[in-house]
């Protein structure tokens, strides 16, 4: 049986009855955007986590905005400051999506180590570890010269460092105190 329940943007449909796996009731909703691509409408807590439809959720990032490399990084900084690594991470997926060949690496790197800082905030230790030391190898090979101001040595060393300490035990904490600073912090 299928529902034409719309989406909250009006796309998709509801399919009410057994799903793959067998469990009854199953809802597949899909939203779509405008273009009819599949796109979640619902909304996300800081740490980028669903909330059920009608909760009052945190504004999310639009997708596909194009920046300039410093516009990025600045915006990805003052969301990873504000305990917001989930959102810096699709600010960080755009860049890398638009970059030009030779720099994707950096880019997915980048944002690999902001999903990295969203798995430890959520308490996914493991699986925070693992993206912190695969973006940390992503954006390694930059470190001799490094674009845009990027501090990769810095970022690199906190990677592994933040990764051998969830390694050590669970409970990683908020992300907010110790996000990382992409183009290095001055001052004491």
């Amino acid at each position: 049986m299928v529902d034409e329940t719309p989406g909250q943007d009006g796309g998709g449909t509801a399919e009410a009855g057994p799903g793959p796996d067998g469990a009854p009731g199953r809802d597949r909703r899909r939203d779509r955007d405008p273009e009819g691509k599949a796109r979640n409408a619902r909304p996300r807590d800081g740490l980028g986590r669903p909330l059920p439809y009608g909760e009052e959720g945190v504004e999310r990032q639009p997708e596909g905005v194009p920046r300039a490399p410093a516009e990025a990084l600045d915006e990805a900084q003052r969301l990873l400051d504000r305990g917001m690594p989930f959102h810096a991470h699709e600010v960080l997926e755009d860049a890398w999506k638009a970059a030009p060949p030779q720099e994707r690496a950096l880019w997915k790197g980048l944002a690999q180590l902001a999903v990295g800082i969203t798995h430890l905030a959520r308490g996914n230790a493991t699986g925070g570890a693992r993206l912190l030391l695969r973006g940390a190898g992503a954006i390694e090979p930059y470190r001799e010269e490094p674009p845009y101001g990027i501090d990769v040595s810095g970022l690199t060393a906190w990677a592994r460092a933040r990764a051998d300490a969830a390694d050590e035990g669970p409970g990683t904490g908020p992300a907010r105190p110790d996000a990382p600073a992409l183009r290095g912090r001055s001052g004491p």
